[in-house]
């Protein structure tokens, strides 16, 4: 039995991680922030194979902590960076436990000698750090793929300035690695769109659906998603726990930054469908994911059926 740890397996897109690979037979390490509070993970437990699972205490910007998460594991899923919107110190919030704890990952698992595999949950923004908008370099009509070059703009949100800088640190790692003894694979999902496997209301991701489902704009991010009516790109959870699962187990793919997405509607659309309500306009697509069909097999679930199953 191959093990895994999952950074971060017990939110909102790791919990899913964590039950795709529990249903396939892994002995699974899901680490949590706050060890103290049951409510945060036990949702986990009542998943298939929940014997195979262990809680485990981590915080990224712990190096001892780090370096004993990693010791024993075949494959490293690193799905723990903090999402927020609203925050008061982005030095503290985004920067320091997303950059600086990317660094002291990459720097654990430079000591593992069992590692096969590592999986970085990145972002978009890593691609585009005005997602939903586009650059303003960009031409009527763009598709970002992979051949695109990536585009930070120093003044959009801290978060996804920090999700960038995290994945320009992993594509350094890679270079100035060339002979490691495991291979690294990078996705870098759109907005995630699902429902919750656990209780907690403190999920970024569900809170936009509430928001964007009733039209609240909450704070300056979603000020501009209404203003603009955004064309939003969206996918499916499932969807990203199943390219997270694929790349985790596909060989051959190291260095790859996969974008994985589904078409993209206008948010007064999304709004409309949220709310069980057919949309005005057609979907395009803005970010093409033909890559991750072709390498991980990844058939993606209709933004209209996601938007459906949402409660």
């Amino acid at each position: 039995m191959q093990t895994v740890g999952i950074i971060g397996g017990a939110g909102f897109i790791g919990s899913y991680i964590t039950k795709i690979f529990l249903e396939e037979d892994y002995e699974v390490k899901a680490s949590s922030t706050h060890i103290g509070n049951k409510s945060r993970y036990e949702h986990l437990t009542t998943f298939v194979n929940a014997e195979n699972l262990r809680i485990c205490a981590l915080d990224v910007l712990n190096e001892q902590q780090l370096r004993h998460f990693v010791e024993g594991c075949d494959i490293l899923v690193h799905a723990g960076t903090p999402f927020k919107l609203d925050v008061k110190d982005p030095q503290k919030e985004l920067f320091e436990p997303t950059v600086m704890g990317t660094l002291n990952f990459l720097d654990a698992i430079s000591k593992s000698k069992k590692l096969k595999k590592v999986v970085f949950v990145a972002s978009v923004a890593a691609w585009n750090t005005s997602f939903p908008l586009n650059p303003a370099s960009c031409p009527a009509g763009h598709v970002f793929s992979e051949q695109d070059i990536p585009y930070l703009n120093e003044q959009d949100h801290p978060y996804a300035r920090a999700k960038y800088m995290a994945d320009q640190v992993v594509r350094k790692y890679i270079v100035s690695h060339p002979d490691l003894p495991y291979e690294i694979t990078t996705v870098s999902p759109t907005m995630v769109i699902g429902n919750p496997l656990s209780s907690r209301t403190d999920s970024t991701s569900t809170g936009i659906q509430y928001l964007i489902k009733n039209k609240i704009p909450a704070n300056p991010f979603m000020e501009m998603v209404f203003g603009s009516d955004a064309m939003f790109s969206m996918v499916d959870v499932r969807d990203v726990a199943e390219a997270v699962f694929q790349a985790a187990t596909t060989f051959g793919i190291h260095g790859k930054n996969y974008l994985i997405a589904n078409e993209s509607y206008r948010v007064s659309d999304i709004s409309l469908m949220l709310n069980h309500q057919p949309p005005i306009n057609e979907p395009a697509i803005v970010y093409d994911s033909s890559l991750a069909k072709t390498d991980l097999g990844i058939a993606f679930i209709s933004a209209k059926e996601t938007l459906n199953h949402c409660v």
